[in-house]
């Protein structure tokens, strides 16, 4: 199983903890140790399976709108997008679970015009507010139709750690990667409002593989 590049301290981390934990188990309760060996075993075993990096083919797509994380789609609506469209915008929110692939994806192919990282609070991540008011990172894309599409990378009450890699003036690719987030989070979609919507609330998203809109030309 490949691992993600943003695993390394996490897991080094894990390991040693896992190894003093065991021994002190071992030494400590003797027979008794695999009440707290085997539960130790399974986190450490939860630690690498969030971290995996699946094997997807990922597609060209110039029209279509990919789901930019695994999770499930938990808000599509109306808002007024004001940080860099400064107009309203359709609203798609996909919240993903500790236990979801949590590489963050381009939704749209074309050029990354506008990054920017906001500090904030910890709510939970399908909490509205948390759009807003959480930490939080906002990139814009000019897409291959020419239109200008904002997302979202929010931290949630147990995500501490948002990365993302893109520039402006980078070229981005629809279900390529541009960033990660640690434990738990949502991501937000805005698109215009003539966008055609695919998904619906309660879908479960592929992250780089499902349709979730179209944008015509």
């Amino acid at each position: 199983m490949k691992l993600h590049r943003e695993s390394k301290g996490t897991i080094i981390v894990a390991s040693v903890l896992f190894a003093v934990l065991a021994f002190l188990a071992v030494y400590y309760l003797k027979e008794w140790s695999l009440l707290v060996i085997v539960p130790l075993l399974v986190i450490y075993g939860l630690v690498f399976w969030f971290f995996r990096v699946p094997d997807r083919e990922i597609l060209d797509h110039k029209e279509n709108v990919i789901a930019p994380v695994d999770g499930k789609v938990v808000m599509i609506k109306e808002v007024e997008e004001n940080e860099f469209l400064k107009e309203k915008a359709i609203q798609i929110s996909i919240f993903m679970s500790p236990l979801n692939v949590h590489i963050c994806r381009f939704p749209v192919s074309g050029k990354v015009i506008y990054k920017k990282y906001h500090p904030g609070k910890y709510l939970v991540a399908w909490h509205e507010k948390s759009s807003t008011e959480n930490e939080r990172t906002t990139v814009a894309v000019e897409s291959l139709t020419g239109h200008k599409v904002v997302f979202r990378q929010i931290a949630g009450y147990v995500a501490r750690r948002i990365v993302f890699y893109c520039n402006e003036g980078d070229a981005a690719k629809a279900g390529h990667e541009f960033g990660f987030i640690k434990f738990g989070s949502r991501m937000d979609v805005f698109l215009p409002l003539d966008s055609e919507i695919i998904c619906k609330i309660g879908d479960k998203t592929t992250g780089g593989i499902d349709v979730i809109a179209k944008m015509r030309e």
